[in-house]
């Protein structure tokens, strides 16, 4: 056997407890940055063009991707990573 069903548990349980702590992290940061820049553009810290929206443009920009990508798909490859070990664990182990 290459890896024992420890090793293989060890690492689903890894993957899942440290990939739903970061989907969930860059959902929230993703919406957090959003929201930011809707809060700017409604007038507070400076309104539309002040350093302050500069900024919070460039957080959007970082945040769109976290949240409507990277947090979601994170989500899927745990999945995907134990039906994997599910299928495959037999020929392995």
């Amino acid at each position: 056997a290459i890896i024992g069903a420890e090793a293989l548990g060890g690492l689903l349980v890894g993957s899942i407890a440290a990939g739903s702590l970061l989907a969930l992290m860059m959902a929230n940061a993703g919406g957090a940055w959003d929201n930011a820049k809707k809060y700017v553009e409604a007038g507070a810290l400076g309104g539309k063009g002040s350093d302050a929206h500069k900024a919070t443009i460039v957080g959007d920009t970082v945040g769109d991707p976290f949240k409507d990508t990277s947090g979601p798909s994170m989500n899927i490859l745990l999945k995907l990573m134990a039906i994997v070990a599910v299928v495959f664990g037999p020929l392995f182990l």
